[in-house]
């Protein structure tokens, strides 16, 4: 009886065998729906649990304990080579305490919720990642259980969001991305507030995830209170767009700082109601502007371009005189600082991320899921805008030049 038992598992174990040889030679996925290999390992951890047992129940023998097999409790376990069915034997005194897979247990520890947090972090949907599992391991889980485990992440955001900050920055970019989040069937748009950092030793950084309501200088102060609160007790250059009352918002919290407004953003809003056979001419007429070696000639500059355009454009040069200070306030440092605050482009970076979640999707459930989701972005593709500033090391020497005495209790 036993010599038939044995040549029935192994006629089993070639059937397997063969299969799991077709399957590779079909180069279908390894793992997924279909896919023979859940079987192996079904088999490899029931044996394992078998050899548990067996090795519990001889400890009882040893002790002189009375106990007796009981059967065995079968449930289904995920895993991400597929759902997988386990036979936990059992023991009549109910001491017996598997290793592999516990009793309450439901999942073979194998990574899964580290994959379904990388794939919400791609901008995957829910339902999505629930597809995603299925295709890819086999494996099917509920929206509910796969939203769980994103939750686990909250405290994480939680603890990073209030994070102590550095006491100084050379150069901090705000700006602001919008998103669309669905509220009992309307749809509301809600602004992630990018607050992104070049501290003294040139690492950039995300200094917090803030999303909130429509864009406002009102907000912005209350974000930049937050970083006050967090540590930050001066900052030499703030880079922004020129939403209004952003300027006083900034003065109003960190009063030393130099606000430099974006050129790129000035540019685009000087050419919208150019007549388009003239945007070619007053675009270069314009980048002499900017362009210009020294403060003295962007003046000249500037009075040039009124006496050719101001009969017709005289809205441009209003609003380059009218916020000429900040949007001229690089000029007052090195080419390679230059270069870095004079637009709010280099936070573009952190945008090309979130924007990929845009096209993905059209709205948010709520605003959990939208911080969840942006968070989880952001941090696995990290490596794309936490680089280290180029030519960082002469920007610091002309700083410190230049602003010894304000930075040197900082640094």
């Amino acid at each position: 009886m036993k010599k038939e038992k044995k040549n029935e598992k192994e006629i089993l174990s070639q059937e397997l065998y063969d299969r799991l040889k077709d399957h590779l030679y079909s180069k279908r996925p390894v793992l997924g729906e279909d896919s023979p290999f859940s079987e192996l390992l079904q088999s490899m951890v029931n044996q394992v649990l078998e050899g548990e047992m067996s090795s519990f129940m001889n400890e009882e023998r040893a002790s002189s304990r009375k106990n007796k097999r009981n059967g065995k409790t079968l449930k289904k376990v995920r895993t991400n080579s597929g759902d997988i069915y386990v036979e936990t034997p059992r023991d009549r005194n109910g001491d017996f305490e598997p290793e592999l897979i516990g009793k309450r247990e439901r999942e073979l520890s194998s990574g899964l919720d580290e994959q379904i947090l990388a794939l919400y972090a791609q901008g995957n949907s829910i339902e999505d990642v629930r597809r995603l599992l299925i295709q890819m391991y086999g494996v099917e889980i509920s929206a509910g259980k796969i939203s769980q485990i994103t939750d686990k992440v909250l405290p994480e955001i939680q603890e990073w969001r209030n994070r102590e900050l550095k006491s100084f920055y050379p150069i901090v970019y705000l700006d602001a991305i919008h998103f669309k989040v669905r509220n009992e069937g309307k749809y509301s748009s809600h602004a992630f507030y990018t607050v992104y950092s070049v501290d003294w030793q040139g690492k950039r950084d995300l200094l917090g995830l803030y999303v909130q309501g429509s864009e406002g200088a009102s907000r912005w102060g209350i974000i930049l209170e937050d970083l006050k609160r967090r540590g930050i007790a001066d900052v030499l250059v703030m880079c922004t767009d020129n939403l209004t009352g952003f300027s006083e918002v900034i003065g109003e919290v960190f009063p030393k700082t130099i606000v430099q407004k974006c050129i790129v953003h000035q540019v685009r809003s000087s050419l919208k109601y150019v007549d388009s056979k003239d945007i070619k001419k007053v675009t270069m007429d314009l980048r002499k502007i900017y362009t210009a070696p020294t403060l003295e000639q962007a003046e000249s500059a500037l009075l040039a371009f009124e006496v050719k355009w101001s009969n017709k454009y005289q809205y441009i040069v209003d609003q380059w005189r009218g916020n000429w200070e900040e949007l001229m306030a690089y000029m007052n440092f090195n080419s390679g600082m230059k270069k870095m605050i004079y637009t709010t482009n280099p936070v573009e970076a952190l945008h090309r991320i979130m924007r990929k979640l845009i096209k993905s999707k059209a709205a948010w459930v709520s605003q959990t899921a939208l911080t969840k989701q942006l968070y989880l972005s952001l941090m696995h593709n990290k490596k794309s805008w936490a680089k280290k500033a180029n030519g960082w090391t002469e920007i610091q020497r002309s700083i410190l030049e230049k602003y010894s005495d304000r930075i040197s209790e900082y640094i």
